[in-house]
């Protein structure tokens, strides 16, 4: 419990609940599905960039069933990254919506 709250320790736990929370916070800035420019995206986008460094930190060098799951958290914080992006910059890419 104590890895949880000390960043110079490895915490897959915390990483998780960085990059979630920065989803669950982004997910209701954007107003979506009605999406609007928001420049406050920035932050939950920092909050998935800061957990997908924490689970990087915890790889080990030799393979295990560890770190497969840490892989695994990793495709996810990729995941939340990419939606939280799309959240950000969708609203400014008007020419992408427009119907020709």
């Amino acid at each position: 419990m104590t890895a949880l709250f000390n960043p110079r320790l490895h915490s897959l736990a915390r990483a998780n609940i960085l990059t979630l929370g920065g989803l669950a916070i982004a997910t209701p800035l954007s107003g979506f599905p009605h999406m609007r420019a928001n420049p406050l995206l920035a932050l939950p986008l920092l909050l998935c960039l800061l957990g997908a460094a924490d689970t990087v930190r915890c790889m080990r060098k030799r393979w295990s069933f560890y770190h497969g799951g840490v892989l695994l958290c990793l495709y996810m914080d990729l995941l939340a990254i990419t939606l939280v992006l799309f959240f950000l910059l969708y609203p400014y890419l008007v020419w992408l919506g427009e119907a020709h």
